[in-house]
């Protein structure tokens, strides 16, 4: 899996990189399934993380969160995400 991570409208403190690195290990069973997760980061008055994965079986997954705290906004995306990569990975199995 290749992670690509990109902060829109505001720089990305070390902080904030080592809670993405750190949250994205929860995925880390998924790897060999994941071709590439594209993160989009925008902060306004909130933070709103976009994030596509694409699968090698050429699906593609769009989540999205949002909260005014990073770590709120990142957990929310994370969840979604988890739960949408194993749903994807029933699918295949069950095929």
């Amino acid at each position: 899996m290749t992670p690509s991570i990109n902060a829109v409208g505001f720089t990305l403190e070390p902080k904030q990189s080592e809670m993405i690195e750190s949250k994205l290990k929860r995925i880390a069973y998924a790897d060999d399934l994941i071709v590439d997760l594209l993160m989009k980061i925008k902060q306004d008055k909130a933070y709103v993380f976009d994030t596509t994965v694409n699968f090698k079986w050429g699906t593609q997954a769009h989540v999205s969160g949002e909260d005014f705290d990073f770590g709120a906004a990142l957990n929310k995306m994370m969840d979604v995400l988890d739960n949408k990569i194993k749903k994807e990975k029933d699918k295949v199995q069950e095929k």
